[in-house]
This record gives structure tokens, C-alpha cells and sequence, in this order.
């Protein structure tokens, strides 16, 4: 039996603590926040989602950062072992969605949050946040608290998260705890986090959803991302997970243009949706082009894709030429959104960068540079796009630390 700290009591940590405990270790738990788990319950808009429901291979190609790191963690904790933990030993229903996202049957990021704490029951929590870790011999023999105490220990498992929603806890502690060891912290980024548009078309539409729509995004001419699934137009521009997912493609703002394309009828060829369009303009050949629109899009879209048709609203919809109907048909596969900036550090759901893998274990996910001492979850430099991938990487780092003491 051996003596743990984990600081951090959120996805990863929780999930380590419990598996430390049900492989014999005595686990103390420290939580710098007034409750465990307050990121868990902003994920997923609420709802927790938890994982992905795939195999490693598939998994691994959804990983932005150093996807080979992961390869062993995830061998001995996939998808399917967090699953099964959730479901038959926490009874967690869960049920998957598209793009093989898993939720809780409830909808509830709470459920997730307490099944982790009862998961990790037997683990002393402590409501007190580290202040540095304990070096000795070139190891790490435990921490010291911010109230002054020390807590002594075989392992320091540091499972701090990132720091993106620092209201949740994710404040960066552990790139200080990395660095008193020695360890590189590759700069932490926003990754996954909403686009800021240029022009106000963006904020015109803010709170319009628009589901099975196709986005794709370029750096110039150069096409860097396309996936059909869900967004959201906001007062400076887009959100929801496709927009997440094209913002970690983003290098670098300051040095190139970017621009999203929005396919709003990806299941109609150009050559199906102009007849369509011809269909429609037949049936309103006496209203005002206005109404043009009234089939095919949203209300608060219409007057925003009007100005950029350019067709005047009062003119007759059979006054409109073959060359005004094909630019709307360009226009309704290909709306572009020009891109100012990203979202700050602070309201990123994931940190890219953090400790540098070369420094870790991959299977144990121990330090090499400083026995004793692990990291697991966001605080490490790996990160993926959205559809649970980055909480499935918290549980299996987590697992493999909890599991090679």
C-alpha cells in the first residue's frame, strides 16, 4: 500500500483516485475550489459528454496534440472500459449520439459528477489547494498546502487541468508544479473555443442554431477543416461544436486569412437545389423577393442573406434572372464568414500545450525527470477535438497513473 496525493478533484482526478483505491493505495484528494467537479458541469452545455464511443485507432485520429503519446493509456482504459465503469459499477445509464458522442441518459452533467465522487468515496478529500510540491533527492515526497501543512507521500499525482474556465478551478497550478521539477510547459493555447466574426451579419442572427449544416474552414485558399453537424451564430460571431472543432485548426490570425464556408443545404447538389429554387420561385412568381427565402431559411437568416444576394426585397420574384437565382444558390452552399480572432484563454473548453510529453511515461505517465511525481488529464500537451475525446483522454491518463504506482 502506498501513499497518494492527487491534487485536482476533477474528471481526472476523481477517476485516478478511485482506481488507486481499488488497487490498495491510501488516496488523499486536495480541491482548491469549494465543491469537486465544476468544470464537469459545464461540459457538454451541461449535459457531460463523457467519452467517445470508438475504438483506439478511431480515437487516436480525433487527437490534436501528440496522438501517440496516448497509444498505451488508452489500450488499458478505452471508450469502452469508462463506459462500462459508468453504467455497471456507478449506474450511470448512458446513450450515444450522433458522431458516436456519449451522454448520460439524463442529460444531467451532475449525474457524471457524483457517480465520480462516489467512485472515488474512499479517498480522503481535502478542501485545501497545494502550494509546492516536496523535493527531495531529486523525487517528489509529497506537497505542501497552502494552509502551511505537509502532506508527505510515495506519489504526487498532479491532475490540475489546464487554464481555460478559471471560475471552475482551471487556474494553471500544475505548469508551476511542472516547472519546479524541471519539466517544459509547452505555452498553453485556446483550443476549442468560439470565432469572433468581422461585420455585424454574425450578431444579427446571435441565438439562431442551425442544425445539419455543413462548415468548412479556409486559411486563404487552402481548405483546413469540413465537417457537417450543429453551430450557433452569437452577438460576435460563431459557436456550437462545429465551430469549436474548425477553431483548433487555427494557427496563427495575426499571420494568415480565415474564413468559414457554410453549406446550409449540404444534402442537395447544386444541380437538385437550383431546381428547387426554381420550383419555389414559380409558386411565388407575384411576391416580393423578400419572400423568396420563406422555405429555405430561418427568419432571422433571411435579411442578413438578402444584403449578401444583393437583390433589391421590393422587386417581383419573376423579375429575378437565372444569374440573380444561381448567386443565391452559390450563396445558400457557400455563406462566408469572415474571421477576426479566436476566444480568449478563458472561455476555451480545452487548453492546448501544457507539460511536454517527452517528459512523461507514456504508460505510466510517471515524470521522467522526477520520480514520484505524475500528471494526468489537460494539464499534459495533448488535446482533441470536440465530441468527448478530451475527457476520455483525462480518464485513460488517469487510469494508467492510478494503475502504475
Amino acid at each position: 500500500m502506498r501513499e497518494l496525493v492527487i491534487v485536482g478533484a476533477g474528471a481526472a482526478g476523481l477517476f485516478a483516485a478511485g482506481a488507486a483505491v481499488r488497487a490498495g493505495h491510501r488516496v488523499t484528494v486536495l480541491e482548491h475550489m469549494d465543491a469537486p467537479g465544476k468544470k464537469l458541469l459545464v461540459t457538454g452545455k451541461g449535459r457531460c459528454n463523457v467519452t467517445n464511443h470508438c475504438d483506439v485507432e478511431e480515437f487516436l485520429k480525433h487527437v490534436r496534440r501528440n496522438p501517440r503519446f496516448l497509444y498505451s493509456a488508452l489500450c488499458a482504459c478505452p471508450p469502452a472500459r469508462v463506459m462500462g465503469i459508468l453504467e455497471n459499477e456507478l449506474s450511470v445509464p448512458l446513450k450515444t449520439e450522433r458522431g458516436r458522442r456519449v451522454f448520460p441518459q439524463s442529460d444531467r452533467a451532475a449525474d457524471v459528477r457524483d457517480a465520480l465522487l462516489r467512485w472515488a468515496e474512499d479517498a480522503r478529500l481535502v478542501y485545501d489547494g497545494a502550494q509546492a510540491l516536496l523535493l527531495e533527492d531529486g523525487r517528489c515526497a509529497g506537497v505542501r498546502l497552502q494552509s502551511g501543512e505537509t502532506l508527505r507521500a510515495d506519489a504526487v499525482l498532479v491532475a490540475t487541468g489546464g487554464v481555460s474556465y478559471p471560475a471552475t478551478g482551471s487556474t494553471g497550478d500544475g505548469y508551476r508544479f511542472a516547472r519546479q521539477a524541471g519539466h517544459t510547459v509547452v505555452p498553453p493555447e485556446p483550443s476549442l473555443v468560439a470565432l469572433v466574426a468581422r461585420g455585424e451579419a454574425c450578431g444579427r442572427m446571435a441565438g439562431l442554431s442551425l442544425r445539419n449544416v455543413a462548415l468548412t474552414l479556409y486559411e486563404g485558399e487552402r481548405k483546413l477543416f469540413c465537417e457537417q453537424g450543429e453551430m450557433l451564430f452569437t452577438h460576435f460571431g460563431v459557436s456550437g461544436p462545429l465551430a469549436l472543432s474548425a477553431s483548433a485548426h487555427i494557427r496563427d490570425m495575426k499571420k494568415y486569412a480565415y474564413r468559414l464556408e457554410l453549406d446550409l443545404k449540404p444534402a442537395l447538389s447544386p444541380e437538385v437545389l437550383d431546381r428547387r429554387l426554381r420550383a419555389d420561385f414559380t409558386e411565388l412568381a407575384n411576391r416580393e423577393a423578400s419572400h423568396s427565402l420563406e422555405k429555405l431559411l430561418p427568419a432571422s437568416m433571411r435579411s442578413v442573406m438578402l444584403e449578401q444576394w444583393g437583390v433589391e426585397p421590393h422587386r417581383r420574384v419573376n423579375q429575378i434572372t437565372r444569374e440573380e437565382r444561381l448567386r443565391l444558390a452559390a450563396l445558400l452552399k457557400a455563406f462566408p464568414i469572415e474571421l477576426a480572432d479566436k476566444g480568449d484563454l478563458a472561455h476555451a473548453v480545452v487548453t492546448s500545450g501544457g507539460v511536454n510529453v517527452k517528459e512523461i511515461d507514456p504508460k505510466t505517465m510517471q515524470s521522467r525527470l522526477c520520480p514520484g511525481l505524475y500528471f494526468a488529464g489537460e494539464v499534459l500537451d495533448v488535446d482533441a477535438y470536440t465530441g468527448g475525446y478530451n475527457l476520455g483522454i483525462a480518464f485513460a491518463t488517469a487510469w494508467a497513473a492510478a494503475n502504475h504506482l
